[in-house]
């Protein structure tokens, strides 16, 4: 049996409802922040005023393997424009490009992934097929969304707006691609 820990958002219930069926994509991110606790506070900010919601995985899977739902996979969380009604987003505790994500010079993601980590997020993806028997796709958070940004230090430059889960994700150990097929946008 996994262990997932609920900690839903304070505006979950906002969010939108879906059937199970509805959802046939997971999308892994990275937190890019160096920890769960600010990973928390970010996806606690309202930022869509209209809506009272913010911008939010449905799963965090911490460094030491530690699960925490945040929003109810029943329900359309935001995290990857334009596909979150038909998407489940796992998000892993990783810094990414902290603290200077569009820096043209900061723009190399080191940090590995700890093999704790991986095994968790197997484990939920094993659970999650199970539950949501329409699953069949997985990507990444940078794959279905390629737009290209000006750079924080010189506007002239572009960066990419997100590179998550970045080089450093073990995509051939961190699912059965049997189950699931690689997605991209």
């Amino acid at each position: 049996m996994i262990d997932i820990r609920p900690n839903p958002l304070p505006y979950e219930h906002r969010l939108p409802e879906r059937q199970a069926d509805a959802v046939d994509l997971i999308v892994i991110h990275c937190t890019e922040l160096p920890d769960l606790a600010m990973a928390r506070e970010y996806g606690e900010r309202v930022l869509y005023e209209d809506r009272g919601t913010g911008a939010s995985g449905h799963y965090y899977v911490d460094r030491d393997g530690t699960i925490q739902c945040y929003v109810d996979p029943h329900r359309v969380a935001n995290h990857t424009r334009g596909y979150n009604p038909r998407s489940i987003g796992i998000e892993l505790v990783n810094t990414g490009r902290y603290p200077e994500w569009f820096h043209s010079d900061r723009q190399v993601m080191t940090e590995p992934y700890p093999a704790e980590q991986i095994d968790a997020l197997r484990a939920l993806l094993d659970d999650l097929t199970l539950r949501f028997p329409s699953l069949r796709h997985i990507a990444g958070h940078e794959d279905l969304d390629t737009a290209m940004v000006p750079a924080s230090d010189d506007p002239h430059r572009e960066v990419p707006r997100k590179r998550d889960p970045g080089p450093q994700f073990p995509w051939a150990r961190a699912y059965d691609a049997a189950r699931l097929a690689r997605l991209a946008g």
